[in-house]
């Protein structure tokens, strides 16, 4: 048998009994997987070891895949557009301060630069598996900071990937001058835009196409297929393994699909998950954290008390409230998963010192522990701070969110927001359009045109493959020099007198002149006539294109297709919450919530539940992928429906408890009596002789069911509603035990 399979086993019944005890101290189950992994792991001496440890560390790498494809899913584009600013500038303050906190405990210690510098961007992201946990596990996930928080959260994700890219450059050149960033960061944004626009037109269409074909077996093997080939892709460019994953991850979170991926993909995710966070624990080493147990305290305390400070600084000054902001700083103090990919990625590329790892991992234990306390501590720790502020320095911090962004939509168009619109307008689609056609360029020159020279020679090749290549870019020129050009904004500049016409028209000859340079490209690589020729050819070209009406219906089709697989999915889930907005800066907010399976308000209508009395008002009922706006009284609930409830946190958090709390009783995992069947013998004194089936009312009484009659030779005839009970009949009668007794009581002998 392969040792690897020995392994697994072991460290999976090790997992799985550390986990059950971890789970019983209601504890994170992160933390259990990495006590399992020391455990388990050659370091330590009592217990057995794995012998295989390099097949253990290409399982964990799955691992991360895995993290990070359901992390993507669960990410959108959208939600950073959606956003605002808030989110944004509070995640990079919290990520700047940070890495500067962890770069300076680095430093503090006499450490390598390199070390400090990737210690500082450990520290940067926080947990977002430990934070989803430790909310729901308080009850949480129902008060509007944590919605915040989890932004916050998705922003360090995106942000992370960046700083992983700057890192590894950093680690292969030693430095990274301004130049050097500036080219790596066109580089990154060049494949984020491409791998979005390519993957959300064509993996919607794929999807959406086959649909019949694809069952949960299929997606999921679809879904994977897909997620590793992203992580080929980045690999062959140059990014890692995880930064591919998350980008599959947020292009199929765009799709119909992705609650279905979610859950195809999530027992995947759990077991390649523990695996990873096992094989850091088994990196644990005793004697490293006993020599170097002064950084570990320095580090915990510098993480708790950064996020603590910064944090909360940070929200404050994104616009939140004080308390607000101080629970989500709070809320923030502890270092993740992120953390053990980017001090693995340190010792992959041997930029990092050894001992940077283990006290990576004792620091992220620490700090998981202590993570649910922080959470509860934010509130006490608000009550002092307000005690001890002076009033209006409490007055600027207790802010409401200013509606100036509400006033400025309200107000008509001016020469400077007409200029703003059109020139962010331009610069949007000239980026996608241009990346597009770069990409098919790059393609083109480096697979088709070998291709033609082989098949035709040298010029005739490069004839054939000049004239694909540009019906290929044609449907992305086009909109480049002519898109917006008789837009609102346009058509208001064009009336503000001759500069500003003059200057309009500039701006549609830049446009034009980019156009153009994509066909000189392609004419002056494979065309050896003079340079003026191309520019003249170039400048011709663009101008048959503008005017091809065939062109101008692909290029439409082309941009229809992509929006409406953006939008496909938020359509499909009815702008789900979207009423919510209005409610910001306000106390009262919008919170989804699900039914559990064992319910007790199974059946019951909304008026015998009184919700009422808990200053809670449902707004909506989504059942099976199906919206009851404004419900009536006489609505019932199911399990499993999702309540989208209005109310304050308070009112909210005593409604989410109730909803937990009033479940049905469960006996060995089964709600309810169990059916059994019996066979009875009809006496000649019950009520049902001489009645028929149909008439006899057995359901409606007994709340049992007839399957059948026993005829002589002992088979069971199902029954027909005109049948006449006779005495003596031998009847088969399914119901629960209590109801088949007070049948047979009433009817019948036998047992």
């Amino acid at each position: 048998m392969p040792q690897i399979v020995i392994d697994l086993a072991y460290i999976l019944i090790v997992a799985g009994v550390v986990t059950i005890l971890f789970k019983w101290l209601r504890q994170p189950l992160v933390l259990g997987y990495i006590v399992a992994g020391f455990l388990a792991g050659p370091h330590m001496p009592y217990t057995p070891s794995v012998s295989d440890v390099g097949s253990i560390e290409d399982w964990s790498e799955i691992g991360v895949v895995f993290l990070m494809f359901t992390l993507g899913l669960e990410f959108s584009f959208k939600k950073i557009m959606k956003m605002g600013v808030k989110p944004i500038i509070a995640a990079v303050c919290v990520m700047m301060c940070m890495i500067g906190v962890g770069s300076g405990v680095g430093h503090l210690f006499g450490w390598e630069s390199m070390d400090c510098l990737f210690l500082g961007g450990m520290l940067a992201m926080s947990s977002t598996t430990i934070i989803y946990k430790a909310f729901d596990d308080l009850g949480l996930r129902t008060r509007k900071f944590t919605s915040g928080v989890l932004s916050v959260l998705i922003l360090e994700d995106i942000l992370g990937i960046l700083l992983m890219v700057i890192l590894s450059a950093m680690a292969v050149s030693r430095s990274l001058e301004g130049m050097q960033l500036m080219v790596s960061l066109m580089k990154l944004s060049f494949f984020l835009l491409l791998w979005f626009i390519v993957g959300i037109y064509l993996v919607p269409l794929f999807l959406s196409r086959y649909k019949k074909y694809i069952n949960s077996e299929t997606l999921l093997i679809v879904s994977v297929g897909l997620c590793f080939l992203m992580v080929v892709c980045a690999l062959k460019v140059g990014y890692s393994s995880a930064f591919g994953a998350f980008m599959m991850g947020s292009i199929l979170a765009e799709t119909l699909e992705a609650e279905r991926i979610e859950r195809q993909v999530a027992s995947l995710r759990d077991l390649f998950g523990a695996i990873f966070f096992v094989s850091v624990g088994m990196l644990v080493q005793p004697e490293v954290l006993m020599q170097y147990w002064l950084p570990i305290l320095a580090i915990t305390v510098a993480v708790l008390l950064g996020q603590m400070i910064f944090g909360t600084f940070s929200f404050v000054i994104s616009g939140s409230p004080l308390l607000e902001a101080m629970q989500s700083g709070f809320s923030l103090a502890q270092i993740g998963e992120f953390a053990f990919i980017i001090a693995a990625m340190g010792q992959s590329l041997g930029v990092t010192s050894d001992f940077l790892y283990p006290v990576v991992v004792a620091v992220s234990i620490v700090t998981i522990f202590f993570t649910p306390y922080m959470i509860k501590a934010a509130q006490p720790a608000y009550n002092i701070v307000e005690r001890i502020l002076p009033s209006q320095m409490k007055a600027i911090l207790e802010k409401k969110e200013s509606k100036e962004n509400e006033k400025e939509k309200k107000e008509s168009l001016t020469l400077p927001s007409a200029w703003n619109i059109l020139v962010k307008d331009v610069l949007l689609q000239t980026a996608a359009y241009m990346t597009i056609c770069v990409a098919i360029i790059l393609l083109s020159f480096a697979s088709l045109l070998p291709l033609c020279r082989n098949i035709l020679t040298h010029w005739p090749g490069n004839i054939v493959c000049g004239i694909i290549t540009f019906l290929l870019v044609a449907p992305c020129i086009r909109p480049i020099v002519v898109r917006k050009n008789k837009s609102v904004e346009a058509r208001f500049i064009n009336k503000q007198g001759k500069l500003q016409h003059f200057l309009l028209v500039l701006f549609v000859l830049l446009k034009f002149y980019i156009g153009a340079c994509v066909v000189y490209y392609i004419l002056d690589f494979l065309s050896p006539y003079w340079w003026v020729w191309h520019v003249i050819a170039s400048f011709l070209l663009v101008v048959l294109l503008v005017n091809s009406s065939f062109i101008k219906l692909m290029s439409i089709r082309m941009e229809r297709t992509f929006k409406q697989n953006l939008k496909k999915r938020e359509i499909y889930k009815g702008n789900k919450l979207r009423y919510g907005n209005v409610l910001r800066g306000s106390d009262v907010h919008i919170a989804a919530l699900t039914l559990p399976a064992q319910t007790a308000w199974a059946g019951k209508t909304l008026a015998s539940l009184a919700f009422g009395k808990n200053n809670i008002h449902v707004a909506a009922i989504v059942r099976e992928g199906i919206r009851i706006n404004i419900p009536n009284a006489s609505t019932q609930l199911f399990p499993g429906d999702v309540l989208e409830v209005v109310g304050d946190d308070d009112s909210i958090e005593v409604f989410s408890a109730r909803m937990q709390s009033e479940t049905k009783e469960t006996k060995e995992g089964i709600v309810g009596e169990e059916l059994k069947l019996k066979r009875l013998v009809l006496r000649s004194t019950s009520q049902l002789c001489g009645v028929s089936l149909r008439e006899s009312g057995i359901r409606e009484q007994y709340n049992c069911t007839l399957i059948g009659f026993e005829d002589e030779e002992g088979n069971i005839q199902l029954t027909q509603a005109n049948r006449v009970f006779q005495a003596g009949d031998i009847l088969w009668v399914l119901g629960e035990e209590k109801n088949l007794e007070s049948f047979r009581g009433d009817n019948a002998i036998g047992n």
